[in-house]
């Protein structure tokens, strides 16, 4: 049966209502025209009667007698007096709508004298890069006019531009970053350091927009924020680069930011993430926000190459399988995380070739959070051992379908020192602290559209989600809640978002990995120092693989306070059932 179609009302009832507004709108500012001398009587006589009632309230009670007899007698004076009444009705409404005029004081035309001294100055700074010898109508002559080069404009309340257009001729060389590069650096410098500024090159129109922009908000604190499972708000940007906006609790109010969102998952284009900055930039608080946001659907392993406690908040807690601070424990929970994901991918590909759904332990996310990886680079070179950032190759190049995730975070002058699957695999960029335009690009794979800044708080810097735009970023505070010189407010917030602390029962177990139709036979570790040791969490290797293994037999690694006792050795399938059973 043919379905009949919606009558027209219904299906274009977006185009009636846009259509009814427009058309409400237009009869307002009529009505408001014809209606203004109204509006301004009515307003002049508010002001009238406000001003009588104030007299009447000033006047001492001893005299409000004869100020009374005085108006009565006023009153009747008029009112006996030929054409008194039209003659006072009269003189009220010219006193009234004299009163009730627009007082806000008309708005300067054109700039002042500092203004336009500093519009001329600019004007001749450009001279040399937007003139040519062979030009017959040059815009830009030494001494010439900025009226016709610079069309639109706006200042501060301190005399600084905070809006500026600029036509430049079509010659230039606006295609090339070298060009646009010099004239940013010189925009910037004739129009006040210490702002950052926003540029937009119009190369149709020969038009360039400079834009001041206001600081990011640095006081928003860790917390909820309502997103998807698979989405990560890494900070909050500007509201011209993002039409999404999120609403955040700030103290008592509450706000709408822009945030910078990032998607991971099996449809993600940028499944990984590296991060870099300088000391104290805020690569750390990064890697605290994107965990506890992680926690609240997946699983978290966490490396911690700086040695400092930094996530030991996160110590125990449902959902942290690993909290490891020494290279022995570093190794294992990642060659666990490579099998892991082998372990995904098989169970994935045998349920996609049987035509079954993925297994539910396939689905939930595994984070690997790694902080400052290349320390441990030297020590294991020192040591004569494997290379943790070898064991990161499985999760980086096969992540994305296993729902793997991993995120690197490491400093400016150590990026030389990550592997070659680190840097090829991690699409998602973000880049923290004060760094120049060239370290941007380096970091970025593209050039920032705002001038950086040489003093920034932590927390600030720029992120790109593969070959997406630049965006400045602002890190949520997510501190940690153990530092003593932590605010107050910053640390109950972190605390109000970490799990609750998983039970234990005396007993370390190692992560349990499982190998597909085959034993594999697995070397001892290595004899752990104290040094290894000396942070290495409890609770960091208890938690296993999430959901049921559904492999032919299992393999079982010794925890580390046995290392030291027996090494790893394969147990067959029948014994390991026999012993479950």
């Amino acid at each position: 049966m043919a379905r009949r179609p919606l009558p027209r009302i219904l299906s274009n009832r977006g185009a009636h209502l846009a259509r009814s507004r427009e058309l409400a709108r237009t009869a307002a500012d009529s009505a408001t025209d014809v209606l203004h001398p109204l509006i301004t009587i009515a307003r002049g006589l508010r002001r009238l009667a406000s001003a009588g009632r104030r007299k009447v309230a000033d006047t001492p009670k001893d005299r409000r007698g004869a100020l009374l007899f005085m108006v009565a007698s006023v009153i009747l004076v008029v009112l006996l007096l030929p054409y008194g009444p039209l003659l006072a009705a009269i003189s009220l409404m010219a006193a009234a709508a004299w009163q009730g005029r627009d007082r806000a004081p008309a708005a300067p035309e054109g700039p002042d004298e500092s203004q336009t001294q500093r519009l001329k100055s600019l004007y001749d700074a450009l001279v040399p890069y937007f003139s040519s010898a062979g030009d017959p109508d040059p815009l830009y002559t030494h001494g010439g006019s900025w009226e016709k080069a610079f069309p639109a404009y706006e200042f501060d309340g301190t005399g600084r531009i905070t809006h500026l257009v600029i036509v430049y001729p079509a010659y230039y060389t606006d295609g090339e970053a070298e060009s646009r590069a010099r004239i940013e650096h010189l925009l910037a410098a004739k129009s006040g350091r210490g702002r950052e500024y926003h540029f937009a090159w119009d190369e149709e129109g020969n038009q360039l927009t400079v834009q001041v922009l206001a600081p990011l908000p640095a006081d928003i604190a860790a917390q909820r924020f309502v997103t998807s499972p698979g989405e990560t708000v890494l900070g909050f940007t500007d509201p011209t680069q993002v039409c999404r906006t999120l609403p955040l609790a700030h103290g008592e109010e509450r706000r709408d930011v822009p945030p910078v969102v990032w998607r991971t998952g099996i449809r993600s284009t940028e499944p990984h993430l590296l991060a870099a900055g300088q000391p104290g930039s805020g690569t750390s608080t990064l890697l605290r926000s994107v965990a506890l946001q992680a926690l609240r659907h997946g699983d978290v392993v966490i490396v911690d190459g700086g040695g400092t406690g930094e996530y030991a908040c996160l110590t125990g807690r449902d959902g942290v399988l690993a909290v490891e601070c020494g290279l022995a424990g570093v190794l294992e929970s990642l060659r666990w995380a490579a099998h892991e994901t082998e372990r995904r991918l098989i169970a994935a590909n045998r349920a996609h070739q049987a035509g079954d759904p993925p297994p539910e332990d396939t689905k939930r996310p595994l984070w690997i959070l790694l902080d400052r990886p290349s320390a441990f680079t030297h020590l294991a070179a020192a040591d004569g051992r494997e290379d943790p950032q070898s064991l990161l190759q499985v999760p980086l190049r096969h992540g994305r379908p296993a729902n793997v995730t991993v995120v690197v975070a490491d400093q400016l002058d150590s990026l030389e020192t990550l592997s070659d699957a680190v840097r090829q695999h991690t699409r998602a960029r973000i880049l923290l602290g004060p760094a120049t335009p060239e370290q941007v690009a380096a970091v970025l794979g593209a050039p920032p559209h705002t001038t950086p800044l040489d003093h920034v708080p932590a927390g600030r810097g720029y992120a790109r989600l593969g070959t997406g735009p630049v965006h400045r970023l602002q890190v949520p505070a997510t501190p940690n809640p153990y530092d003593d010189t932590t605010s107050a407010g910053h640390r109950q917030a972190v605390l109000d978002l970490l799990p609750a602390r998983s039970p234990q029962d005396g007993t370390r177990t190692a992560p349990t990995r499982t190998a597909p139709e085959r034993t594999v036979p697995e070397p001892g570790p290595a004899r752990r120092t104290a040094a290894d040791t000396a942070f290495v969490d409890k609770h960091s290797l208890e938690k296993g693989p999430v959901g049921p293994a559904a492999t032919d037999e299992t393999v079982t690694e010794p925890c580390a306070a046995d290392a030291d006792k027996a090494p790893l050795e394969p147990v067959p399938a029948e014994a390991a059932a026999a012993e479950s059973s």
